[in-house]
Order: structure tokens, then sequence, then C-alpha cells
């Protein structure tokens, strides 16, 4: 025993093992894991469906067209025909949502909001995928993107993509350090769009 408690200390001492010590890291790689896109079950059960299970195993919530009530117990997501329950509004707020389980959003076609807030492992790479998915182009009417610490100008500047957005919220964004270049580009490209900023 004293032998493995020797032998753990000096591995937590090595830094090139980013698993040793890193809490983060190693939750990272076990959502990365967990949250692997399972495309036979986007086949079975249709995207709405497939996508709904993959948010809410993440700690999202999703509201379905004709509802009023958000969506956030897994086991009790409503049953019935695939095609019957169609995203509106996606609410990810403190999940666990990342980019490798972005292939879920790709067959949604009536997401007219999304909110990310607080969502440590959501990147640029996420938004510029989101931004150039025609789908979310077309349906996307409102967007926040809150306390998202890994965001920068790059991720939020690729959004200008979804043209029939109407209302896009940023806060709390420390990686967001040229506002008055979003401002300008977002300006030109969607003239009617409602942004409201509380960006330091």
């Amino acid at each position: 025993m004293m032998l493995f408690g020797k032998i753990s200390q000096q591995l937590c001492g090595l830094k090139k093992l980013p698993w040793s010590c890193d809490r983060r890291y190693f939750w990272g790689w076990l959502n990365a894991v967990f949250h692997k896109v399972d495309y036979e079950r986007i086949r079975d059960v249709g995207p709405d469906r497939a996508a709904s299970e993959w948010l809410l195993r993440c700690g999202a919530m999703v509201r379905y067209h004709n509802q009023e009530r958000w969506q956030k117990d897994y086991n009790h997501l409503p049953t019935g025909p695939l095609d019957k329950y169609k995203i509106q509004a996606i609410d990810a707020t403190d999940s666990c949502i990342m980019s490798i389980g972005f292939d879920y959003m790709e067959g949604l076609h009536h997401v007219e909001k999304i909110r990310l807030r607080k969502c440590h492992y959501i990147k640029d790479d996420y938004l510029e995928k989101l931004g150039k998915l025609e789908n979310l182009q077309k349906s996307v009417l409102e967007m926040e993107i809150i306390s998202c610490v890994n965001v920068t100008d790059k991720g939020i500047i690729a959004l200008y993509h979804s043209r029939n957005l109407k209302y896009l919220l940023l806060s709390d964004l420390p990686g967001v350090r040229k506002k008055e270049n979003l401002i300008r580009a977002f300006k030109t490209a969607l003239p009617s769009l409602e942004l409201k900023l509380d960006l330091k």
C-alpha cells in the first residue's frame, strides 16, 4: 500500500501525464467518451429524439414545439411517433455539452432558441460548426451565450452566418476582447439583429 502511494505521488509530479493530476482533463476525457455520437441511434429514433437524449444526458433541457414545459428528466421524455416532437428551444445552462457531440445537432430543423450558459466545455469550434449548419442558420432566432470561459471573438464572429438571428445576448465572456469589432461585423452582416453586450 505504501509502495502504491509513493508511485502515485511520483506520477502526480510528472507533467507529461495529463491525466495524473489534472481533474479537469480527466472529466473532459470522460465526457468525451460518454457523449460520443451514436449514429445508429439517430437513424433509429430520428434526430430530435436522439438530440434530446444527448442534451438531457449532458444536463441540458429542451422544449418542444407547442409545449410550454421544459423537458429535463431523461426518464420522462415523451413517447409516441418519432416525428411528433420537434425541439424548439435548448437551454444548456451548467451542462457538459461539447463539440464531440455536435453531430446530434445536424438533423435539427426547428430550433429557434439556444442558451449556452456556464458551458465550460464549449469552445470556438462548437460555435463555428453551429454557425455553418444550414438548417440552424435558417431556424435559430435567439441565442444567449453567458459565462462560457473558453469562447473567444473567433467563435462569436462565426455566428454571423445565422441569417435569421434576431436576438443575441453576450455576457461575461472573458475570452472576447474586441467587442467593437463584433458590433461592426454584426451590424454589417445582420442589420436587424438586436445585439446585447455585457462584456468587460
